[in-house]
């Protein structure tokens, strides 16, 4: 049995999307809520024959590919997060690229050779590498009203990855994959109106006016960090708020801190857009913290702490 393993915001998503349209397969899919990165433990290795890995830190998933390699079970790895030490080992194809310029759909565009680049420019902007999604569709003289719904669709499929639990989503990653899948070209999609586009797009529009009102715990010339109550729409728009933030204030790092049931905070940090660096410095200096240069989080952060993280936010970003 093939095993499909990624990461179920946009990036993840649409890089499957690219790699199944070139190459389909019958698999067995593996994913989740978008900060749901421990996902290689949850393929059975007795039945596994392949496996391919996107958008996922190896780092995080490290003694679960050692057991797949000890087993002489191909993976092939693309992602873009921390890797740690890459294993040696003639049974991985690894593609990993720390640049904060760039994440996993971009680099499954660059294997297919730019077969389906349109899919990989709706994951840039869901990203947020605006910049990256400009260059790859000034490339391939993409109209200025194909971007805009190609920013529209990466958006909304990376605003559907963020909750507690999959329930929080209003689609869940793997059934979103199908339904995205079935279409070749992705400007397909504002063709059909009961498309699962313009569901998100309702919904989207409909959570972000809720969190206008979200309180503000720090704001400078250096940061902004807000706080979401525990709802299940704010867990929803914790991570686009972040990268809203981020594009109206490029010069300010931002993080959005959303209450959880246990007392503690869900963090999403976004480092300063003019400056994509130490999102993932901040968040490590905390016990549940991970992520990459660009834009990382903090699942627990307790109450008690929250003084400390602003002033680690600040002070880092102040030097």
């Amino acid at each position: 049995m093939h095993y499909d393993v990624f990461n179920g915001d946009a990036d993840g998503i649409l890089a499957l999307v690219q790699l199944r349209l070139a190459d389909p397969k019958v698999s067995q899919l593996i994913t989740g809520v978008k900060r749901d990165i421990s996902l290689l433990q949850q393929v059975d290795v007795s039945q596994a024959t392949s496996v391919t890995v996107l958008d996922v830190s190896m780092e995080k998933n490290a003694d679960a590919l050692s057991e797949l390699l000890a087993a002489n079970i191909p993976v092939t790895y693309i992602d873009h997060h921390r890797s740690g030490e890459i294993p040696g080992s003639e049974q991985l194809t690894a593609t990993i690229d720390l640049d904060p310029n760039t994440c996993t759909a971009l680099l499954v565009n660059e294997h297919l050779s730019g077969r389906f680049y349109l899919w990989a420019i709706a994951a840039a902007y869901g990203d947020n590498m605006t910049a990256s999604a400009e260059t790859l569709a000034d490339k391939h003289q993409v109209s200025v009203e194909d971007r805009a719904f190609l920013k529209e669709l990466g958006i909304y499929v990376n605003y559907n990855g963020y909750g507690r639990s999959v329930s929080d989503l209003h689609v869940e990653p793997a059934v979103l994959f199908k339904e995205l899948v079935q279409y070749e070209n992705p400007l397909s999609l504002k063709d059909n109106e009961d498309s699962v586009f313009f569901m998100l797009k309702k919904s989207y529009k409909y959570d972000m006016l809720n969190a206008s009102a979200a309180k503000i715990h720090h704001d400078s010339d250096i940061a902004k960090i807000i706080e979401l109550p525990d709802e299940a729409w704010a867990r929803r728009v914790s991570g686009v708020l972040g990268n809203d933030l981020a594009n109206q204030s490029p010069d300010k790092a931002h993080g959005v801190l959303t209450l959880n049931s246990d007392d503690t905070y869900t963090v999403s940090v976004r480092a300063p857009l003019n400056n994509k660096q130490g999102a993932d410095k901040v968040v490590t200096q905390f016990a549940t913290g991970g992520g990459r240069a660009a834009a990382a989080g903090i699942n627990k952060l307790e109450l008690s702490q929250l003084n400390t993280f602003i002033d680690v936010l600040v002070s880092y970003y102040a030097n």
